[in-house]
């Protein structure tokens, strides 16, 4: 009869593959501690270590890199990276001007940066109706409609 515990190595090498093919598609460090402690696994295994330790020494390992090394490595991988918002997120405070009567049914503005799009006004300013020429600012976007207030610079 075989004793599984004599081939526990194997199982620990195909986790540690299995876990740097994941961190790899993943790139967030997690499954490549996880990795690394699964080496300490493997590493007590072949040190004659019972299978309960090996998990032990794995899970302990694993967790100490997390909390140590990965965010470490996060803010060395995230250094240099360009925090300047994007798509929705850089529409939103943007200033505009309209083109056409924005009211209930809608209207359009040009954005400050160039765009076009169809506007109607935000549910705090639902009595209002601005004109061709006031300024606005998009305070939401709904689909391809912006979502905008009268600007402050409205006011005489």
């Amino acid at each position: 009869m075989v004793d599984l515990r004599d081939y526990l190595w194997i199982i620990w090498l195909v986790f540690i593959l299995v876990c740097v093919i994941i961190e790899l598609l993943t790139l967030e460090f997690t499954f490549l501690m996880v990795a690394a402690g699964s080496l300490g696994g493997l590493a007590a295994n072949l040190l004659g270590a019972e299978w309960w330790l090996q998990i032990v020494v794995a899970a302990a390992l694993a967790v100490l890199l997390i909390l140590t090394i990965r965010p470490l490595l996060l803010r060395v991988m995230n250094r240099g990276a360009d925090l300047t918002p994007s798509n929705v997120a850089a529409l939103l405070g943007l200033n505009g001007r309209v083109l056409e009567t924005v009211g209930e049914n809608g209207g359009l503005v040009k954005l400050a940066n160039g765009e076009t799009w169809t506007a109607r006004l935000d549910n705090s300013a639902r009595d209002l109706d601005l004109g061709a020429g006031d300024k606005v600012t998009v305070t939401a976007i709904e689909g391809s409609t912006a979502v905008v207030i009268p600007s402050e610079r409205n006011t005489p």
